[in-house]
């Protein structure tokens, strides 16, 4: 993995720390020196951080996405603004950890986008099962621990969408655009009610559920283990 970093002294604690928990990293102090790496070695993740100088985190971000669709970035900083959290997922990262983090949480979270990414990926027409949760997208049809839910055309639109993303955190604005289309990014209202009737339907206890969490103020995102 590649660890974007402006701060000499955390980057080189970062990579100390993800040397002796067995990834293969990288360095790199900017945005400019990381795009340079990126072509020079196939790396399997990104931590890139927001707040740099030079064409700083966010531009780095669109710049990789644009070049490695595919490729996990996930977005360190110490600013704890929901903006920046939304700009960064709508400039194509992953996920993103605010500063001061824990390092297991960080290094779940890198595991987690490895996986994805070292993951075959699922055909459209395929279905996708995460515990106990099973979508079938040919025939529209989900099940609950082998027992069918009826879900409406929206629900299954937008359970279909978290559950192919699952494990990132999917913005109210793009959920509301890949049910809607554009110009729907405001309508938070509907997506609570939307959200809500899924869980009655899907969760044991819809008050606290297990696999469609809230990330505050950004959006939501479906649990995988």
């Amino acid at each position: 993995m590649l660890i974007v970093e402006d701060d000499t002294a955390l980057r080189r604690s970062l990579r100390t720390t993800l040397d002796v928990l067995g990834f293969d990293v990288g360095e790199a102090g900017n945005g400019e020196d990381s795009l340079v790496r990126l072509r020079m070695v196939d790396y399997e993740a990104v931590l890139l951080d927001i707040n740099m100088p030079g064409i700083g985190g966010i531009e780095t971000c669109r710049r990789i996405r644009r070049v490695y669709t595919k490729l996990p970035i996930l977005m360190l900083t110490v600013r704890d603004s929901e903006d920046d959290k939304v700009d960064a997922l709508e400039a194509g990262a992953d996920d993103y950890i605010t500063k001061p983090f824990q390092i297991r949480e960080l290094t779940a979270r890198i595991r987690a986008a490895v996986r994805r990414f070292r993951a075959p990926e699922t055909p459209a027409e395929m279905a996708i099962v995460i515990g106990t949760i099973l979508i079938d997208p040919v025939r529209r049809r989900v099940e609950r621990a082998g027992t069918a839910v009826h879900l409406t055309p929206r629900e299954f639109d937008a359970l279909q969408f978290l559950m192919t993303h699952a494990g990132r955190p999917v913005t109210h604005a793009r959920l509301l655009s890949a049910l809607r289309g554009p110009g729907f990014g405001n309508e938070r209202t509907y997506l609570r009610v939307l959200i809500g009737q899924l869980r009655k339907k899907l969760e044991d206890d819809p008050a606290n559920p297990t696999y469609i969490l809230t990330d505050s103020y950004i959006g939501y995102r479906f649990h995988q283990p």
